[in-house]
This record gives C-alpha cells, structure tokens and sequence, in this order.
C-alpha cells in the first residue's frame, strides 16, 4: 500500500479521503479539544480561541509525511508547512465550527492563521476566528466543533474545556453532551435517506457535537 501524498494526508485528516480508500461513517482520527469564548464588555462576541490535540498515532504519521531532512523531527519550516495544509484544507469545512443563534446558523470569518505545533508526541493546532457579523448574545447561544465528513472525532473531554471569558452576569452556560441515538429520534423528520446510507459530507454531525450553550436574555 502506497504511502499518502501531502495533500492527500491533509485531505485524510479534514476530509477522510485517502488515495487508496473510501472513508467509513466512523472516526479515524482523534483529538482533545479546548474552546475559548470570548466576550465584549457590550455582550457582542470577540473571537473564538481553538485547541486541538491529536491522537500519538495521527500525529507520528504527520512527522513522517513532512520531515523532508529525515531528521525525525519538525522543523520551523516544516511545521509551517503543516500549518499551511491543515489551514487550506479545512477552508471549504468552515473550520470545523458550530456557531447557531436560537438554533441558525451563525457565519464566521476564516481565522488569519492556523499554528500548528508538535509537542509532547502530539501535533497540537490553534486558531482563533471571528464572527463574521456581530454576534449579540442574546436566547439560545451554541458552539461547538464538528467534521461533516465524520472522519474526525473532535471532542471536549472535560466540560471545563469549554469556557466563556467575560460571560455577562444574566447569562447561564451549560455543556450538551447529545446521546447519539436521542439526537437520531430527536431529528427524524430532517435526516435523509442519504444520510442513513452515507452521512459523511451532510452536514448532519453538528447533531452529534458537543456545544456549549449559553442563554441570555434579549
């Protein structure tokens, strides 16, 4: 079996199509997520601040795509070459964000730049983003962060890597941890056949994702 070019390896960690394989409805890859939300002093949001930890074995793979010199390490030039794949390939995905108001869609602009660094065995990425239009908060708030393609399993794996800074004093936060086959009853009338046969690409994950929730009065 041949080795993944570059981008093909970029293309499996955000898209979950290898050269040589269909992706299947199930995760291949693993990380540990932080997400910071942070607040204006007028209850509009500033920015959300992303942490991703991958899996050691995903992250040995990634070392051995992109050490060019063979040294078995990362350099500073390499690193940014990570940077640049996993930032242009996650474009087209919007970053992976779960952004809703009162249950719609709310758009945010593509982060300036996306670090990635090796650390500890683990390639670990940041990013901050901000919303596209001001974001008041105000009913229903989420976020989250999901892979439509389910390829990715991205998760929080403590509530308290969830956190808002500067939330107002009216708003309360709590952490939803949707039950898979409770999202599947609960959203029966919206999933398609296509999604039973093959989810991946439908947009439908978000159902699935951890979100932080935060309700404030108008």
């Amino acid at each position: 079996m041949r080795r993944p070019s570059t981008l093909a390896l970029a293309a499996s960690l955000f898209v979950g199509l290898l050269p040589f394989q269909k992706a299947e409805a199930h995760p291949h890859v693993f990380a540990e997520a932080r997400l910071e939300v942070v607040v204006n002093p007028d209850q509009t949001v500033k920015a959300l601040r992303h942490v991703w930890r991958f899996d050691d074995v995903f992250s040995s793979t990634v070392v051995m795509e992109f050490d060019k010199n063979g040294d078995l390490k990362l350099d500073d030039t390499e690193m940014a070459e990570v940077s640049k794949t996993i930032f242009d390939s996650l474009g087209e995905y919007k970053y992976f964000q779960l952004v809703t108001v009162d249950g719609k869609d709310a758009a945010m602009k593509p982060p300036p730049q996306l670090i990635a660094q090796y650390q500890d065995e683990q390639l670990i990425v940041l990013f901050e983003s901000e919303p596209a239009q001001p974001l008041r908060l105000k009913g229903k708030v989420d976020f989250g962060v999901y892979d439509p393609t389910f390829y990715t399993a991205i998760d929080f794996t403590d509530d308290k890597e969830l956190v808002v800074d500067n939330m107002p004093s009216a708003c309360t936060k709590s952490v939803i941890r949707p039950d898979p086959d409770e999202a599947i009853a609960q959203n029966q009338g919206t999933l398609t056949e296509a999604f039973f046969n093959d989810p991946t690409g439908t947009d439908m994950s978000k159902i699935f994702a951890t979100k932080l929730e935060l309700n404030c009065p108008a």
